[in-house]
């Protein structure tokens, strides 16, 4: 789980492509890294709401998902299979590869492990909310909870460390085997870990932070749990009718969210409570307006970020690492 980065390493090219694996991410970007990087483009001007939406294809075994982004010098596109089967089969439920363009020829520049990239731009993107959405009146280390066990529940752990100093780790899963297993990585890289069953409500309203990581198509806990001082991270679903946070907690928080237009399309966490009456789109707050400071989030009551994921991540991310390998 450690942030630090090695000397780039000789990159592979083919067809004129730079070919970036998942052990060129890692040796070259760190999350701090991303989360900067994505904090400049927002800054800079960039406007999620202008992405392009995600599109699907059923396939035989699943979905194909295709999401293009371009911003300045540079476009690309990822290409992502989603098999339900996969984990069953000890492989990823998630597989792909991301294609970077670049300059006024827009000539294919690289072609970057979509794995990778995917476990590195999201939860960048969460610490980078939880960067913005922490209260000032926040002092001290954080006490930090995590559902879920898989590749984004370890990412999002290393991500929160980069952006907040953590005083205890507290680990929530179906399986206490992988439970066990994520709770000996946190320790071996310095932590201080514990781990709860689901439904123990001190997972929930002893935390600071409260990050969401899991394929949850309902609430994963009682939101009046949730500290008025809080900050939530809501980022495994992406489909309108599954959420891992309750109507509870969305009528008490500021709701920041990537993007008004993609979130009320894809984002179950907001589009049920939006139907329930809970809560009305004018209520939502863009993470761009919270960073530039066009926002103000309110004093009192807890802060809750949804994210889906945006082309527009994995293209300021992916053009990051591209630039690293090669020195740029």
């Amino acid at each position: 789980m450690s942030d630090a980065v090695t000397a780039p390493p000789a990159h592979v090219t083919f067809a004129g492509m730079t070919l970036v694996s998942a052990a060129d991410v890692a040796a070259t970007t760190s999350v701090r890294d991303a989360i900067d990087a994505l904090e400049a483009a927002l800054r800079g001007g960039l406007d999620p709401e202008r992405d392009a939406p995600r599109s699907r294809l059923t396939t035989a075994a699943g979905e194909l998902l295709i999401m293009p982004s371009t911003l300045g010098a540079f476009a690309g596109v990822k290409l992502l299979s989603s098999t339900p089967e996969n984990p069953a089969r000890g492989l990823p439920l998630i597989q792909g590869a991301y294609l970077l363009f670049e300059g006024e020829d827009q000539r294919p520049a690289a072609v970057v492990d979509g794995i990778a990239l995917t476990n590195l731009r999201t939860p960048a993107t969460s610490a980078l909310a939880v960067r913005h959405l922490t209260p000032d009146t926040a002092t001290g280390p954080a006490r930090l909870t995590v559902f879920g066990t898989g590749p984004q529940a370890r990412a999002h752990v290393a991500a929160m460390a980069a952006v907040r100093e953590i005083a205890e780790v507290t680990l929530v899963g179906r399986s206490p085997r992988r439970v066990d297993a994520l709770a000996v990585e946190v320790a071996a890289a310095g932590l201080p870990v514990r781990t709860a069953a689901p439904g123990d409500p001190d997972a929930v309203a002893h935390a600071d932070i409260v990050c969401c990581c899991t394929s949850a198509t309902t609430p994963l806990f009682d939101g009046a749990l949730v500290k008025d001082d809080a900050v939530v991270v809501a980022m495994g679903s992406h489909f309108p009718d599954a959420r891992e946070t309750d109507d509870a907690l969305v009528a008490r928080a500021a709701v920041v969210v990537e993007s008004r237009a993609s979130t009320l399309r894809e984002a179950g966490d907001i589009v049920m409570p939006v139907a329930a009456g809970v809560l009305t789109p004018d209520r939502l707050v863009t993470l761009a307006d919270v960073v530039t400071s066009r926002a103000h989030l309110p004093v009192q009551g807890p802060r809750l970020f949804k994210g889906t994921g945006m082309p527009w991540q994995d293209l300021v991310v992916a053009a990051e690492i591209f630039c690293r390998i090669t020195g740029r």
